[in-house]
């Protein structure tokens, strides 16, 4: 689907923007020049309200929301889609070339909408367990208890805190030991550390009136440090049982759909906690802010699976070896744990930042939302649209939704984007990596620069950091002079304007992305080198890249084939022919595995980049000659496994006799024959 296929609304909001209707026509490859509206939202509202026909593409965001009612209450829109090219674009110190650009953005949002992804349900009945000082656990109890079903934990003991005369809600004391799950499935595990059970405690004072040392207060906890164990509160508690100084059952526990913490130092310390768990702090004002946000979450809620996951691409581990573990490390939300020799992904704690997908060297790990052919269409048609309508040095410009305010911002100020900056709005920028870049390449970008607002996990930054470091490399080696990748503070937006264009190929890509990280990486790759200013077979990468070689120690190599059957990625394999080792260097992702299960430790690996053709096909790296059966001449396996064999038995008592261990160099049946007609050979004492 294409803006001819959609009715266009451009207004060039009260004549701020220098639009030019008949070159946005020819820029779009329409057959008529663009109506270019001035007061759309107001006094042309009317003749839009006429004109929402079928599918319907505004360029406006601000008032989508006044538009949109309109068109509905019209009845003749099927669908409607905005997009910004105000802040953008239009309002820019480059905005009267910009026509390329929004002609590119305006192509792109008519895209048809990305495959819908399955998706992760959450349940809350509005259980919710608030956790810390018994005062300010108690505040916001009362606050919540006409909303949600409140149980209290209180911790440590509150020194002038008072329980509530009415028992609205439970409250337990003791210490927080365990806290697992997500919004709807909190498990919380505590043990009872204070003498008094405040669930069995009736608060009758009977405790505090007995206490000689007054170590009972309203907050019927006692005071273990003044307390000189008289024990007459357990007397005065009596048959009610609430006080006990050698309570034996302490360990408590419970599930609960949301959690408040109150305490100073948060539970969940990942830079993203579960969602329903809320970390305010003492601060009251963020806790006012939690409560707010708490009231409200009960029912039942959904999010986009984020992922999918391919077990048998991952190369985490095998035989309880352990490779690569890039997912696990990136993670922000504790989300990824090894499970055996692959990992497992809770979707029910993935946030969505895509962070584990750009990181994973094999394509195990993919983002679904959206997959990479949907975001690889609305590249390839901006960048399409951009260079037909006559731009040049397109700069992408990847950034989250909260990245939208610094746009805005630097437009509001009168300088804009440059021209070429085509900005992309994704879901989470940690969820764009290195083939995504490298495909936009060869597409026609001329640089990629990703916004940070300080707000992502600084583990996210240090990794898109790292792929662009690799990727630039690989750009520098094939002669596209220039930085071509680079991160941007949302506060720094101003350096768009001083970044020198890169070079790029001069004849633009054509292909589709793939759901495959590698194909879409090997196919920007192959092109790149295709249209390279200086041809390069091999680049040398840094340590940690997704590429590489490996080479055998021929020396200390046994040709026992561990390697072969460790691989995940079957880039080292056997010859059923003879005994060798070979290798396919395009599918090594460098996760160490085989060096790791290797037991003369005889591999080593190098991270490189192999573009010549022969890095697709098996290469040997290693070959032994064959040991034949000295009776019958079949073989029997390497030479050198065989020698390592009899030298390591030569001096074992098995193998005293004289014969026994040239046995060792026969096959089984030779074998056999052998020891039937040298009976005499075998000592059966020591059999």
């Amino acid at each position: 689907m294409t803006v001819a296929d959609k009715t266009l609304f451009v207004c060039n909001c009260n004549r701020t923007m220098p639009l030019d209707g008949a070159a946005l026509g020819r820029a779009l490859g329409l057959p008529a020049a663009v109506p270019v509206h001035s007061m759309l939202c107001q006094r042309e509202l009317a003749r839009f309200s006429e004109g929402a026909r079928g599918d319907v593409l505004v360029a406006c965001t601000q008032e989508q929301r006044l538009l949109g009612d309109v068109a509905e209450e019209g009845g003749r829109t099927q669908a409607i889609r905005f997009v910004n090219i105000r802040e953008t674009a239009g309002w820019s110190a480059e905005a009267a070339a910009a026509t390329p650009k929004i002609a590119a953005l305006l192509a792109a949002a008519a895209l048809p909408d990305p495959e819908p992804v399955p998706a992760v349900g959450y349940k809350s009945a509005g259980q919710v367990l608030i956790a810390g000082p018994l005062d300010a656990a108690l505040v916001w109890a009362d606050a919540l208890a006409e909303r949600l079903a409140v149980t209290v934990l209180a911790t440590g003991r509150a020194a002038g805190a008072t329980l509530p005369a009415e028992r609205a809600y439970p409250v337990y004391s003791g210490k927080l030991t365990a806290l697992t799950g997500w919004l709807g499935a909190f498990d919380a595990q505590w043990v009872q550390e204070n003498p008094i059970d405040l669930d069995l405690c009736t608060r009758c004072n009977a405790c505090v009136r007995a206490c000689p040392e007054h170590a009972i207060d309203a907050s019927f906890q006692i005071d273990l440090d003044r307390c000189r164990s008289h024990r007459a509160c357990v007397a005065a508690c009596g048959p009610v049982g609430a006080i006990d100084f050698a309570r034996s059952d302490s360990a408590r526990g419970e599930r609960f759909d949301l959690v408040l913490d109150l305490h100073r130092t948060p539970w969940f310390r990942q830079h993203q906690p579960p969602q329903g768990y809320f970390g305010p702090g003492a601060d009251p004002l963020a806790q006012a802010q939690a409560v707010a946000e708490l009231a409200g979450m009960t029912g039942e809620f959904e999010k986009p699976r984020f992922f999918r996951y391919k077990a048998s691409l991952c190369a985490h581990g095998r035989s309880k070896i352990t490779g690569c573990t890039q997912c696990i490390d990136v993670c922000s939300t504790a989300a990824i744990r090894a499970d055996g020799d692959h990992v497992f992904v809770e979707p029910h704690l993935c946030a969505g930042c895509g962070a584990c997908t750009t990181v994973c060297p094999s394509g195990a790990l993919a983002f679904a939302y959206p997959s990479v052919p949907d975001l690889a269409a609305r590249l390839k048609a901006l960048l399409a649209t951009y260079g037909r309508a006559g731009g040049r040095d397109a700069c992408l410009v990847f950034h989250a939704e909260d990245g939208r305010a610094a746009l805005a911002h630097l437009a509001r100020r009168g300088r804009g984007l440059p021209a070429r900056a085509l900005p992309v709005e994704v879901h989470h920028i940690a969820s764009v990596g290195l083939d995504v870049w490298l495909a936009a390449l060869a597409w026609g970008a001329a640089q990629v620069a990703v916004v940070a607002t300080g707000r992502e996990a600084p583990q996210y930054r240090e990794a898109l950091a790292f792929q662009m470091k690799v990727a630039d490399t690989i750009a520098d080696a094939l002669g596209y002079q220039g930085e071509h990748f680079r991160i941007v503070d949302a506060d720094a937006l101003d350096a768009l304007w001083t970044w020198t264009p890169a070079l790029g190929p001069r004849v633009h890509a054509t292909f589709a992305a793939t759901a495959d990280k590698r194909t879409t990486a090997a196919l920007a790759l192959e092109h790149l080198a295709a249209h390279a200013p200086v041809p390069q077979a091999v680049i040398g990468l840094p340590q940690g890249a997704p590429y590489g070689t490996i080479a055998i120690d021929a020396a200390k190599c046994t040709m026992c084939m561990a390697c072969v059957g460790a691989c995940p990625e079957a880039a080292i394999q056997d010859n059923v022919e003879r005994p060798q080792v070979r290798f396919i260097e395009a599918n090594c992702v460098q996760c160490g595995i085989c060096a790791a299960t290797c037991p003369e430790q005889a591999i080593a690996l190098t991270p490189r980049l192999n573009l010549a053709p022969e890095a697709k096909a098996p290469r040997v790296l290693n070959e032994a000659a064959v040991f034949a059966c000295i009776r019958c001449g079949k073989p029997l396996g390497t030479q050198k496994m065989v020698e390592a064999m009899t030298a390591k038995l030569a001096g074992h008592s098995m193998f005293a006799a004289p014969g026994a261990l040239d046995r060792l160099r026969m096959c089984a049946d030779c074998r056999v024959v052998d020891l039937i007609r040298n009976e005499d050979s075998v000592d059966v004492r020591k059999l």
